[in-house]
């Protein structure tokens, strides 16, 4: 039987400023130069939402434009970098400048912390922590964690991690249909665990499908519609990151970006009116960076990949 459910396609703007408040927690989707949402990003930077609070396990280019555009306050996350192409620079310069607050934990305790959301629970017990310096950095108690014996064991301790619910999540996917219903190939990183704990959730994708191929193929479905409020396609929106299946990162432009995000000052904000805030939009974002024929380049090198 039909699903009866409304559609959720909104354009990016219509999501953002329906669903991103000043002040929100936002749960970022992704890892490292992987499905990073990069459409949604630019659209919560040319509205110039602020106060921001922003988790996720590795923080990328995404969280990067956030802090280097003043808007963020606060980060949660296991690293912040772009692989080999280096760590997120903004994101160092602020925190080392004592502006940007920020709590370290690892990969594995930040995806325990949205599964504890997702759960419903109020935290999540592991011994991923134990015998690392992210400990020794906050006080047992203070927020972070908060260390226990295990009462069925030998005494043998546990980390308790608080639950992460997001306010908003924002990730991006290869493919997602009118309801919601989000197709996820390749890693999944912790879309799915923080997606459950958020309490909204803005998804782009490369291609907006019916609902009935979704049915057709159920398997198919990372996160259902019910965990989802808006649905936004934007091809590329993971550029200058990757897709898979869809197109390769553009090494070209994180080298760019990165090199703009080091030297800072005046040669960043040109790269932040260049590419974000004097873009109309992701498409218009899209022809700066080359267009029909560099987008295709990387759709090919991905498909050579395969």
């Amino acid at each position: 039987m039909p699903v009866n459910v409304q559609s959720k396609v909104m354009t990016a703007t219509e999501a953002v400023q329906r669903f991103v408040k000043p002040g929100a927690v936002i749960g970022m989707g992704g890892q490292n130069v992987g499905r990073i949402p990069m459409a949604l990003t630019h659209e919560i930077v040319r509205q110039g939402i602020g106060g921001l609070t922003v988790m996720g396990c590795n923080l990328s280019i995404s969280m990067d434009i956030l802090v280097g555009t003043g808007l963020v306050k606060r980060t949660e996350s296991g690293t912040g970098n772009l692989e080999r192409f280096g760590t997120t620079f903004q994101w160092r310069r602020a925190i080392e400048a004592g502006k940007l607050q920020h709590r370290d934990y690892s990969h594995l305790a930040m995806v325990s912390r949205f599964l504890a959301g997702e759960m419903g629970l109020p935290f999540m017990p592991t011994k991923s922590l134990l015998g690392s310096d992210i400990l020794n950095k906050h006080p047992d108690g203070a927020g972070g964690y908060v260390l226990m014996a295990n009462p069925w064991g030998e005494h043998e301790p546990v980390a308790l991690l608080p639950a992460a619910s997001p306010d908003v999540a924002i990730i991006h996917a290869q493919r997602a249909d009118e309801l919601g219903n989000v197709m996820i190939e390749g890693f999944a990183a912790h879309d799915v665990e923080m997606v459950r704990a958020a309490k909204t959730t803005i998804v782009s994708c490369e291609e907006l499908v019916s609902s009935e191929e979704t049915r057709r193929r159920p398997e198919l479905t990372a996160i259902p519609y019910l965990y989802v409020n808006a649905v936004v396609e934007q091809p590329f929106g993971g550029h200058p990151t990757s897709v898979y299946r869809a197109y390769d990162f553009d090494g070209d432009h994180l080298t760019h970006y990165q090199t703009c995000a080091r030297e800072g000052g005046q040669k960043y904000q040109e790269y932040l009116e260049r590419h974000v805030l004097g873009c109309s939009g992701f498409d218009d974002y899209l022809e700066r960076v080359g267009g029909v024929k560099r987008l295709h380049a990387l759709r090919q090198a991905m498909l050579r990949m395969m």
